[in-house]
């Protein structure tokens, strides 16, 4: 549902109302009860797809190849790991 910006002539509210497509533009001011609200014409807010139905790859990043050469600078390289022989596996001689 959109959000509508109100203004009345005769004490100069300005308001907003979040209405359906297929509801009546309000006409009478909240505030002084007069009949002469009009609809201000706005640029609107962009629409946020919410929900199911919406592939994640329609407005997925793109991938990038070279994933190494991002800020991490390496970061997320696995550490070596030595490991140490086995007192077991040692000859004692």
């Amino acid at each position: 549902m959109p959000t509508y910006s109100y203004i009345c002539d005769a004490c100069g509210h300005q308001f907003d109302r979040l209405q359906s497509l297929a509801e009546e533009p309000i006409k009478q001011c909240p505030v002084c009860q007069k009949r002469q609200v009009r609809r201000r014409i706005g640029a609107g807010i962009g629409l946020i797809f919410k929900g199911s139905g919406f592939y994640l790859t329609d407005y997925a990043r793109k991938h990038t190849p070279d994933r190494q050469t991002s800020s991490t600078n390496g970061q997320d390289k696995p550490k070596k790991v030595e490991s140490k022989p086995d007192a077991s596996s040692v000859d004692k001689d």
